[in-house]
């Protein structure tokens, strides 16, 4: 099947990464069952669960009301994004100590490539330990890790002692290890895939090894190729930096509604300090600002966006009234309570030939 490229990928995952939060902050809620996200009186579902409360069955994406009768006495924490993103930048600066090939999945999770880092005498599990202490004592939460030749088999190892945990998978390990590895534990294998493969009598990779390659794609359509290559352990997939941004902004939920557009005017200026700010952080020569976008959400969680496409590339985020003009016709699109404003800019990749486009702009960032 060809040689498993030796590289030295590190898997971190953080446990519970929102309803960790939540607790280092509030440590009463310790031994909790605790769900963040979510609100019982309404349609709404579960963000995170603790593992307190994942004892009683709760699981994220599951409907509000049905946690709750699963769990009577599971308390409810509204999210609090900026607080996230606070520890998820404090986590990436420290890995930022040990390597430049960072590939972040989210604001909790994220692959590194330590293939080159001298540090530890170059041992990508000492490494590991060593990010796995620091964040405990600098972020104060706990994350899990997988040490492994690929990101394949760190993503499956990082899984496999949690929570805090760690599991080394050595290259003169991989062989075993993925003859042993359920299917189940197979990143795309979701519940049809995993029925169709039990019809077969599939329950391992080391079972999956029995078909050929035009077998499995014959049986799994395009992804029988990569179940080819996962089932003997290989995957090439470099760890790839963070990708070029598309877009910057920042948004800010209000403990008292915004009742009229005076008020929103006078969010303006806090909102735009800090999109100044972030962008003098985080941008380069090679960006330049080729839209400006605004966010509404209102008191009955409607939310609409606004944008404009500047007919200059600029390097600022333009000023004050550039944005209450946007918000202006985003607010009257509903004349209702605003409990979130957001405002942003699009932005072109100077190095790139083609415009990009905005993509997922009030997404999580890290």
């Amino acid at each position: 099947m060809g040689d498993i490229p030796l590289r030295k990928i590190i898997h971190i995952d953080c446990d519970c990464f929102y309803a960790a939060v939540e607790v280092r902050d509030n440590p009463k809620l310790a031994n909790l069952p605790i769900v963040v996200g979510g609100n019982p009186n309404g349609r709404s579902v579960v963000a995170t669960a603790s593992y307190e409360a994942r004892k009683f069955g709760v699981r994220s994406a599951m409907s509000s009301a049905q946690a709750l009768k699963l769990c009577p006495d599971l308390i409810f924490l509204k999210t609090r994004m900026d607080a996230y993103r606070e520890a998820s930048q404090q986590i990436h600066r420290i890995f930022a100590d040990y390597t430049d090939l960072i590939e972040p999945l989210s604001l909790d999770e994220a692959y590194l490539d330590v293939t080159d880092c001298e540090l530890h005498r170059g041992s990508a599990t000492l490494i590991a330990e060593e990010i796995r202490r620091r964040v405990v004592q600098e972020v104060r939460i706990t994350v899990s890790a997988g040490v492994a030749p690929n990101k394949f088999l760190a993503k499956v190892a990082s899984d496999w002692n949690k929570p805090d945990g760690l599991c080394v998978i050595t290259p003169a390990e991989v062989d075993d290890f993925v003859a042993k590895l359920p299917v189940a534990k197979v990143h795309g294998v979701g519940k049809v895939t995993q029925a169709k493969m039990q019809q077969l009598g599939i329950e391992t990779c080391g079972q999956l090894r029995a078909f050929s390659l035009i077998d499995l794609v014959e049986k799994f359509g395009s992804f029988g190729q990569r179940l080819h290559q996962l089932a003997w352990g290989i995957d090439e997939r470099p760890v790839r930096n963070e990708r070029r941004r598309k877009s910057l902004s920042v948004e800010h939920t209000y403990e008292q509604d915004l009742h009229s557009f005076d008020q929103i005017r006078a969010a303006v200026p806090d909102l735009l300090s800090s999109l100044n700010q972030r962008l003098e952080k985080r941008l380069d020569d090679d960006y330049l600002v080729n839209k400006y976008i605004v966010k509404v959400k209102f008191n009955d969680f409607v939310q609409t966006t606004f944008e404009t496409r500047l007919d200059q590339l600029a390097r600022s985020a333009g000023s004050e009234t550039d944005y209450l003009e946007l918000l202006n016709v985003a607010y009257h699109r509903r004349d209702k309570p605003v409990r979130l404003l957001g405002i942003g800019v699009g932005l072109k990749d100077m190095k790139d030939s083609e415009e990009l486009t905005q993509m997922d702009l009030f997404s999580s960032d890290l």
